[in-house]
């Protein structure tokens, strides 16, 4: 399976990316957690230890490795440079593995955003559509709400986007928007995680204001997700109960794969 997970920061898609690599690495699954959001907190919510954290340098600030593949120096104007680097090699080599997952940090493109045309995207792209199209194991792409490094290539081949809402009207549109853009780059699977939630009367808000989007979790507030980024750990030991409701999550994408 490759799973795409979005949603407005702060809305706890980087959470549910969490618990969903951890669930499926405690079964047994060979997994691959890929961090694809500027705000790049994926690997403290999987209770990476310091220093496996700080050796996860991002794929977007390794100059060296974007000239020797793309032929330009990061920053550099458009121009002449390979749009199609090699980069099979990357996710073995610059990946941090921890408890049965590989962690690897995409990082963010300066000036100009991930879809700009510079060697930095060139790269980036390449390398999200090789782990999309050839990587063997369950991949997690916490990514933000914008989607712009999964292009048309690779778009039939994730199994689902899950957009991360919580209970506000913000949250909604942006889980519209992420709708919208997965349609125009031909993803058809867009399924809904809810978090954050405190009562029914917050469910039944999500669900009225969804449209027709399948609703495959709902996660109620815990204290214990704050609690675990403060201790270090990760929110899968210190959340069960949002772990056992990411088990059925999980479930539910696995019939969505078939």
């Amino acid at each position: 399976m490759k799973i795409a997970v979005a949603g407005k920061g702060g809305s706890g898609k980087t959470t549910f990316s969490a618990l969903l690599a951890h669930h499926f690495a405690s079964g047994g699954r060979e997994v691959a957690a890929i961090d694809a959001d500027p705000a790049g907190s994926l690997a403290h919510a999987l209770g990476l230890p310091p220093d496996l954290a700080e050796r996860a340098v991002p794929i977007a600030e390794m100059g060296d490795l974007i000239e020797e593949r793309t032929g330009a120096k990061p920053g550099a104007a458009p121009g002449l440079f390979r749009l199609n680097p090699r980069v099979d090699d990357i996710p073995a080599r610059f990946s941090i593995l921890h408890r049965g997952i590989r962690f690897l940090r995409l990082g963010t493109i300066r000036g100009g955003g991930a879809g700009c045309m510079c060697p930095e995207s060139a790269l980036l792209r390449a390398l999200v559509a090789h782990l999309v199209l050839y990587e063997r194991q369950i991949l997690i792409l916490d990514m933000e709400a914008g989607l712009e490094h999964l292009g048309r290539a690779t778009a039939r081949a994730v199994t689902a986007i899950v957009a991360v809402v919580e209970p506000d009207r913000r949250s909604i549109a942006t889980a519209r928007q992420i709708e919208r853009l997965a349609g125009e780059i031909g993803i058809a699977r867009v399924v809904l995680a809810a978090n954050k939630v405190r009562s029914d009367a917050e469910i039944e808000f999500i669900r009225t204001n969804t449209g027709e989007l399948p609703l495959i979790a709902i996660l109620p507030y815990d204290v214990a997700v704050p609690q675990a980024d403060r201790d270090g750990v990760a929110v899968f030991d210190a959340a069960p109960a949002l772990a056992g409701r990411v088990r059925e999550a999980a479930a539910r994408l696995e019939e969505v794969a078939r």
